[in-house]
């Protein structure tokens, strides 16, 4: 399917996320309150990270996680290895079990994000996508996804990888577009609900 996803099937999947998100809020916002609290108390700042991140159409939204992270005046990089030094204990633990992600809820039930599709990139990546490859935009960036789990040990492949952003750019990205459009043009409802099985389960 050449042309990404139909208006139903839009429809479908804006629904889906809708409802989803909603009653997922509803069950886990004390989960989200604590682990605000817990990551407030663990990087002295306040407990939520928030981002711009390039959404559907290109446009910019502001994606909302938990901090794992100490904040640093260092100049950053947006490439994270799995021993990045500015990564607390209790950040580690919150990655690795995903509770991270929690508040991403609120971006899915505003229609910023999906629950299935391309990871949302920071300004500088996805903005300078060309040709067919813009077929991303046209859907909301995901939670996960098929190149989500493909790279689900991004970090340490990162971190053994002598220039980690270059190849992040040569090889980790380009391979995340290619799986991407592939997710896009044969899109199937069946499937973001294996997807999203596929990262609760840990699969």
């Amino acid at each position: 399917m050449a042309d990404g996803l139909s208006p139903g099937q839009q429809a479908l999947k804006r629904t889906f996320d809708a409802s989803v998100a909603f009653v997922g809020l509803a069950l886990t916002f004390w989960l989200i309150a604590l682990t605000w609290l817990l990551a407030t108390l663990d990087t002295r700042s306040n407990g939520f990270f928030t981002q711009k991140r390039v959404g559907k159409d290109g446009r910019l939204f502001t994606v909302v996680k938990l901090k794992t992270m100490r904040p640093t005046r260092a100049p950053g990089t947006t490439i994270t290895q799995s021993h990045d030094p500015r990564i607390t204990p209790l950040g580690r633990f919150f990655r690795k079990t995903k509770l991270d992600e929690l508040p991403q809820l609120w971006n899915v039930l505003r229609g910023d994000m999906s629950f299935v599709g391309p990871r949302p990139d920071v300004p500088g990546y996805a903005d300078r996508l060309e040709g067919e490859e813009r077929l991303l935009l046209s859907v909301r960036p995901g939670i996960t996804g098929p190149a989500t789990l493909a790279y689900r040990d991004e970090e340490a492949i990162l971190a053994a990888q002598p220039d980690p952003e270059r190849y992040n750019d040569e090889v980790i990205y380009p391979d995340k577009v290619r799986i991407n459009l592939e997710y896009i043009r044969n899109w199937r409802f069946r499937d973001d609900l294996r997807y999203i099985w596929r990262t609760v389960v840990g699969g």
